[in-house]
């Protein structure tokens, strides 16, 4: 075998790559690790060498040198549900914007040893960072006893001690919600919350009773679902059949769809006869019948800022300790003025 033919079966390296595009071998690395001093025309050489060498960068070389992996590490639960899984989503998209990959491990159970077990795992492959998506309780008081020596963000309106974290002002959203169905005259308003130990949920409510106290209402009906529209439909029907409100804020716009199904099997329109809101502008909230009004959370802008924090500890620097982001009222057709008599069609 020639050495031609030795150099066509092996991987191609970082040397190739540079007697291809006929640069150096330290301009080759310039253009890998995206510095700014390399000009427009020689990246785009370099990146065509690259790209017809099919050349890849060894990574593991890289990690011996630079001790990263390139890796944030995170520790999720309830994936199944909208909000986890787009927070994720958003986690994701910064990192790969950051050029971090993301190593995300799901918890088989909600307990301290599977948090335990799972960060382990994740430290022994090396991640420079962890995130830990933290929507129960029980995930708080267990990532609060952890020191994994390495950045740790946590994700969600948690306040836990000694613990950074980046999270939707889920209490202001309640708020929002709450306060634009009394502004259009309602009085009496339900709240459909999701699970009690959902820290979200527990935000949302109270944010709910804020907005009404402050307007000087009782807190009207209370019901709790589990995020699901079957669960909200249940809940809509006991709301509807009392005839104790003429609008309802459901802690997700899932639960919403089955509020919206409860009303329509019992004659009324929404929102001439009952108006309701959801939580999280999913992206099919803007297709329900009628499209619901909902409180809209920026999953991108929460993924940045994670990542913006970890990178800020990586380089030893000191991040704000706790950043909130603030949601937003998206309007559309499934609120209006409170009714004066309840009708059915």
């Amino acid at each position: 075998m020639t050495q031609k033919d030795s150099a066509r079966r092996r991987p191609p390296v970082m040397e190739d790559v540079a007697a291809k595009a006929g640069v150096s071998h330290q301009t080759v690395s310039r253009v890998i690790n995206n510095h700014p001093n390399v000009s427009t025309k020689t990246r785009t050489v370099v990146e065509a060498a690259i790209a017809e060498l099919g050349y890849r960068r060894n990574t593991a070389a890289r990690q011996l040198v630079t001790r990263r992996s390139e890796t944030f590490g995170v520790v999720a639960h309830n994936l199944e549900h909208f909000g986890p899984a787009h927070i994720l989503l958003g986690i994701q998209e910064a990192a790969h914007l950051a050029g971090y990959a993301v190593n995300a491990v799901g918890l088989p159970e909600v307990s301290e040893k599977a948090i335990n077990e799972t960060v382990e795992y994740l430290l022994a492959h090396q991640v420079d960072a962890l995130v830990v998506i933290a929507p129960q309780e029980e995930i708080v008081r267990s990532i609060e006893r952890l020191h994994p020596g390495i950045p740790m963000v946590a994700i969600g309106d948690i306040g836990a001690a000694g613990v950074q974290s980046v999270g939707v002002d889920q209490q202001r959203g309640g708020y929002l919600a709450t306060q634009h169905l009394i502004e259009q005259g309602h009085r009496n308003i339900a709240h459909i919350m999701g699970p009690t130990n959902w820290l979200d949920a527990q935000a949302r409510r109270r944010g709910w009773e804020a907005a009404l106290a402050n307007a000087g209402l009782e807190s009207g009906p209370l019901l709790v679902g589990d995020w699901s529209a079957e669960s909200g439909y249940l809940a809509g029907q006991q709301l509807i059949d009392n005839g104790e409100c003429t609008a309802i804020f459901a802690g997700n716009d899932q639960m919403s769809l089955g509020v919206m199904r409860a009303a329509y099997e019992r004659n009324l329109r929404l929102p001439r006869d009952l108006s309701v809101v959801g939580f999280d502008d999913s992206p099919e909230s803007g297709f329900y019948f009628p499209p619901l009004t909902t409180i809209r959370q920026d999953f991108a802008e929460l993924g940045r800022r994670c990542v913006a924090m970890i990178l800020e500890g990586i380089s030893g620097n000191d991040p704000l300790f706790s950043v909130r982001i603030q949601p937003h009222l998206t309007l559309r057709a499934s609120t209006g003025p409170r009714p004066v008599v309840l009708t059915r069609s």
